[in-house]
């Protein structure tokens, strides 16, 4: 599977190839104004948009990210500023946290335990490191996990393959993140053989 990470300026993207490396996807990092041009002309299985120090809730800018969720027809999934945005782009807000910044760990709830959360418990610990968070979820989206602070923390497209995550599953500390990865590979895999 070839499933690039887009860097949006997270301290952590060398960590989401990474994990996608281990796990024997075909990856690299690309910045996030690479034209969509060259992404289609790479023939990708799946993107995923990476966190980044930008701040989405206040100023709404992410590179050429806009691009790709409208023009790509592949799994994408966004982690943090990625996930942000996405909510944005399609409808939603992202504004600052009721409750102010959520960092460390956090423990979030399943709600919907297919797609990207399956053979995730019920309740699991994940990493958090975010300002902003999706206030109000697209109206094209389905909310997947929430917790006690925030309650978007999954969500999904409900027809295309878009899926966001508010915390960072390419972190150690977030319990079941590998099984995350594995499961967005697994929609990868699913999306090419239907097309």
């Amino acid at each position: 599977m070839r499933i690039w990470v887009v860097d949006n300026g997270s301290q952590w993207t060398h960590r989401q190839w990474r994990v996608l490396r281990y796990l024997k996807a075909d990856t690299q990092i690309v910045p996030n104004t690479t034209p969509v041009a060259d992404l289609k002309a790479a023939n990708l299985d799946g993107l995923l948009l990476s966190g980044g120090a930008a701040r989405v809730g206040l100023d709404g800018k992410l590179g050429a990210v806009g691009d790709y969720l409208d023009q790509l027809a592949i799994p994408i999934l966004g982690v943090c500023a990625g996930h942000q945005y996405m909510a944005k782009h399609f409808g939603g807000e992202a504004a600052p946290g009721a409750n102010g910044p959520e960092f460390g760990a956090t423990e979030i709830t399943i709600l919907d335990p297919g797609d990207i959360l399956r053979d995730v418990p019920s309740k699991t610990t994940v990493w958090s490191s975010h300002h902003d968070e999706v206030s109000v979820l697209p109206p094209e989206f389905k909310i997947l996990a929430s917790s006690e602070a925030c309650p978007v923390q999954v969500m999904r497209h409900k027809t295309r393959p878009l899926f966001g995550m508010s915390f960072h599953p390419e972190v150690e500390h977030t319990q079941a993140g590998v099984t995350m990865f594995k499961n967005f590979i697994r929609i990868c895999e699913e999306a090419k053989r239907s097309s």
